[in-house]
């Protein structure tokens, strides 16, 4: 009884805590002003990732597209 119970626990807490992990998974992120140059924005993580990749970083002028983690 003892297992099932210490089993269930971690169970329920794998369900509950594995998508909190993804939403705020972070990356170094990074964009490409022209041929030769990148601009760095550090470490972004959970929803602030997720817009930069979907809608670039804008400067005011130009949008760019962003590059987060390895392997982009």
């Amino acid at each position: 009884m003892k297992k099932v119970v210490v089993t269930g626990f971690f169970l329920v807490l794998g369900i509950v805590f594995l998508p909190a992990c993804k939403k705020n998974k972070c990356a170094e992120c990074h964009y490409d002003a022209d041929a030769n140059t990148e601009v760095e924005l550090g470490q972004k993580c959970g929803d602030e990732l997720k817009n930069l990749e979907a809608n670039g970083y804008s400067d005011g002028t130009n949008t760019y597209t962003v590059h987060c983690g390895e392997g982009h």
